[in-house]
């Protein structure tokens, strides 16, 4: 009896490995109801049996938390209800159609093989899938269906060994995560909608879309606020140093003075006095020598890795996040999200090296390495998750393009970490001078050891002369030094890391998105030439609001328990429900304490930030009170009027400006004309954007709707948008004379028609009888009409008509109305080669072009 075992990895390009691994590069690939994840089929031996494998994957998570729909309306929702609101399980990409595809796919199979990533996300993502497989698989007996691969590496000589060494998921790991994934949302989105609306509400300036909170963000925030704090409250000291010069051997020499420094000038004029004397010379009183070392790094775990990345690379943390899982998917480094930085026993560091042996340039360093012995990797911590992060092949910069910076880095500090020790002489000389000590320290590499692979671990000699016990050396310079102590800088990129990682915020995988996050939340500013963080003004307003209300909401102690408390469920030392419910229910007594006293942040934020009324420019009128209304360009940007205390939102994207001093027929606003910058530009009423008269009021601000009066006048229907997968609607813009343009909308879809040919375009309101879409009235500028006949005037279908068709460009780099010279008339859609547009001839953009005027006649009808 033969076997269907389906396998199920991360991401398709994991899949692919492991099929091209367990098979030999013998298997056969086809697609799935997916259409992002290919299925590999191979046969093969599972325990013993005959087996016929399906190996596929997944796109990451399959689901996402979220709440239902009528809780995500932020005007109607009172925050504080969310804390107790129920929660739904979403497709996290519809598109991609997982469920389906694991479905169909687990239909006649006897076991499935997790392959996801091994780690916390990975054990949630397992059984996202085994809720869609496992129902659907067959009878295998009464033996266990269900198996876990633990691996770190996608070599196929790892994969071999995960195959041969399967285990179970672990349900505890998997709860973990949803338990954080419940806590994070329900009091994030509490917070962030009621601060959010509050503020943006009074002040003009925030520039910012959301006023979030999140539990890993703002402490991560605090940090760097701290910092900034610190740097603002910072006194300067004047300190003195005596500084002596000597000359031996033609070669100056500074020397140290063993006091250091001292913080009162009158001491410090005296000690100079003394040294200064016209007989005193330097005597030496002691010359020591002695032979020290410089360790080699520990194993590289993922936190040290970023902060290596920042400090090195000049790469932030989520940049070499992403770039480090990209090698890890193609196959060169292992597993890079791990806190472990010490090798397991069983580790294969020879052949690791032994894979580098052939690189360009460190292969030569890799083999001596071989021939001498490989040192002892330093002890470090064992977390009991994935081996250090390391190399797994050779690769250059040909092979890897812009990652091959970071997996430099990582591979030089590998083989660092199995070479000796850095070993140096290091000579110290002691000088008496009337009665003062001072001191010059010089060294000598014998062993470059590890520094010789590291690009910037290497140590240069420092040459002292040589003395004598005894020997007196008359001074060349004496001076007092003057100097102001400096304030601490601000926090780094790797030292918010390492403040992170020591006070438990976020994961070795998240820690580099909570650091993005206060960045694109305009909280702080990052220095690019130092990576330093720089807290923005309002960054700091909301830190010192949220101490002012309740100091625990932002520092690390909260959040850390939260993480303690959702390793504990991990690691099967509690339940998921006991702990959901006490953290949701103290911060829901911190959130109404929060509310109930926000006067207090909204003083602080009064004193930095500008109101409404004072933001922003008039621009148009309002329908109401026929007063200006204000645009505030900062983010979000909005509209304001002043008298009836009404925001109105806008769209976030554009220019604005009024639009011919013209009025909503349906509520007597001025309207607005906005363009982006890809130029699509229309007219809206403040009003009806806000507030929309059509339609369902969820697709508030999406886009025009095509049954508003401004939109019948100014920007008329013309056909279904070419967009694959887009229910928008081709409209003229018939502000966009000489050159005429017609723009999807809801997408970006632009149509670029007849050039500068066109003198006057007019939508009517006759359809085209053979695909639905309007017909239009063209007048063409004289001398230049396309005409066969030289004509100006011609009424005809965009898609469907010979010369029109020829004329109409899409501008996102596609041309969907090229025609066919041969086909009949309308294209693929007459008597020529083409047929209805069903042959197998048929291109992409014949398919594209056959959407559209299906959907027209959907339209139309």
């Amino acid at each position: 009896m033969v076997v269907t075992v389906l396998m199920v990895a991360e991401k398709p390009s994991i899949a692919q490995t492991l099929a091209e691994a367990l098979s030999g590069h013998k298997h056969n690939t086809r697609s799935g109801v997916s259409p992002a994840c290919k299925v590999h089929e191979y046969e093969g031996d599972f325990y013993g049996q005959k087996a016929w494998f399906k190996v596929t994957s997944c796109a990451g998570h399959v689901y996402s938390i979220d709440f239902p729909p009528e809780f995500n309306n932020w005007d109607r929702v009172d925050p504080l209800t969310l804390f107790g609101a129920p929660t739904v399980r979403n497709e996290a990409n519809p598109k991609l159609r997982m469920p389906k595809h694991f479905q169909s796919e687990a239909k006649g199979c006897n076991y499935l093989v997790l392959w996801l990533d091994c780690d916390r996300e990975g054990e949630n993502i397992c059984y996202e899938v085994m809720d869609n497989v496992v129902p659907h698989l067959s009878s295998a007996g009464g033996q266990q269906q269900v198996w876990r691969a633990q691996f770190s590496s996608l070599a196929p000589v790892d994969l071999k060994k995960a195959m041969a060494s399967l285990g179970s998921p672990n349900k505890d790991m998997s709860d973990s995560v949803d338990a954080r994934a419940e806590m994070d949302l329900k009091l994030g989105c509490a917070f962030t909608r009621f601060q959010t609306k509050y503020f943006q509400g009074k002040y003009g300036d925030l520039d910012t879309n959301l006023v979030s909170y999140g539990p890993c963000q703002t402490p991560t925030l605090w940090f760097c606020v701290k910092r900034s704090d610190e740097i603002n409250a910072f006194q300067p000291e004047s300190y003195y140093t005596i500084d002596v010069q000597l000359s031996k051997a033609g070669k100056e020499l500074p020397l140290q003075w063993d006091r250091g420094q001292v913080f009162d000038m009158p001491i410090a004029t005296l000690f100079l006095n003394l040294v200064q004397d016209d007989k005193a010379k330097a005597v030496v009183t002691d010359i020591s020598q002695k032979e020290d070392r410089q360790a080699r790094p520990q194993a590289l775990n993922t936190v040290a890795m970023l902060k290596m990345a920042s400090t090195r690379l000049g790469i932030g943390p989520d940049a070499a996040m992403r770039m480090a899982e990209r090698l890890y998917l193609d196959g060169y480094l292992t597993y890079p999200r791990t806190e472990t930085n010490t090798y397991p026993k069983n580790f294969d560091l020879q052949g690791a090296v032994r894979a580098q042996t052939g690189h360009p340039h460190w292969g030569d360093y890799s083999k001596n390495l071989l021939q001498i012995g490989l040192s002892r990797a330093r002890d470090g911590t064992d977390m009991g998750d994935h081996p250090p992060i390391t190399p797994v092949r050779a690769a250059t910069e040909g092979q890897l393009g812009d990652g091959f910076r970071l997996y430099d880095m990582i591979t030089r500090h590998f083989l660092a970490t199995v070479s000796p020790d850095c070993k140096f002489l290091k000579t110290r000389v002691n000088f008496d001078i009337a009665g003062e000590g001072f001191s010059v320290t010089g060294r000598k590499v014998v062993d470059p050891g590890f520094t010789a692979i590291q690009r910037d671990g290497g140590m240069d000699d420092i040459h002292v002369p040589d003395f004598t016990k005894g020997e007196a050396v008359p001074l060349q310079k004496v001076s007092m030094g003057s100097h102001k102590t400096r304030p601490p800088s601000y926090l780094s990129e790797s030292d918010l890391l390492t403040l992170m990682e020591k006070y438990g915020i976020g994961t070795d995988a998240s820690m580099a998105t909570h650091i993005n996050n206060i960045v694109e939340r305009n909280y702080v500013t990052l220095e690019t030439s130092g990576r330093r963080l720089i807290p923005t003004k309002l960054g700091i307003a909301l830190v010192h609001g949220y101490q002012m209300v309740d100091n625990e909401l932002v520092i690390p102690k909260v959040r850390a328990n939260m993480e303690k408390n959702c390793t504990m469920i991990a690691d099967g030392k509690a339940e998921v429900l006991p702990v959901v419910q006490h953290c949701l229910r103290l911060f829901r007594d911190k959130f109404i304490y929060y509310v109930k006293h926000v006067d207090l942040v909204d003083q602080l934020f009064e004193s930095i930030f500008k109101t409404l009324e004072n933001s922003g420019r008039p621009l148009s009128r309002c329908g109401d009170c026929n007063r200006y209304l204000s645009v505030v360009d900062r983010k979000p940007v909005r509209m304001f009027c002043k008298t009836c205390n009404r925001i109105f939102k806008m769209p976030q994207n554009g220019q604005m400006k009024l639009y011919k001093e013209l009025k909503c027929p349906l509520d007597n606003f001025e309207l607005v004309f906005v363009a982006n910058k890809v130029g699509k530009s229309y007219p809206i009423c403040p009003c009806c954007y806000d507030d929309p008269p059509f339609g369902d009021k969820e697709e508030q601000g999406k886009h025009w709707n095509l049954n508003h009066p401004i939109y019948k006048k100014y920007r008329p229907a013309v056909m279904s948008c070419i967009g694959e997968n887009c229910p928008g609607t081709l409209c003229l813009d018939v502000d966009s004379a000489p050159k005429w343009q017609i723009d999807c909308n809801i997408c970006l879809q632009q149509l670029s028609i007849f050039e500068d040919k066109a003198h006057k375009i007019k939508a009517t309101s006759d359809f085209c009888e053979e695909c639905g879409s309007v017909l239009l009235d063209v007048t063409f500028n004289k001398g230049k009409s396309p005409l066969p006949d030289g004509g100006t005037e011609r009424k005809a279908c965009l898609a469907c008509d010979d010369v029109f068709n020829a004329h109409t460009v899409s501008k996102t780099g596609r041309n969907f109305f090229r025609r066919n010279p041969n086909a009949g008339k309308g294209k693929g859609k007459g008597k020529g080669k083409k047929g209805k547009g069903k042959g197998k001839g048929m291109s992409e953009d014949d398919k594209a072009e056959e959407r559209g005027r299906m959907m027209a006649k959907q339209n139309k009808k």
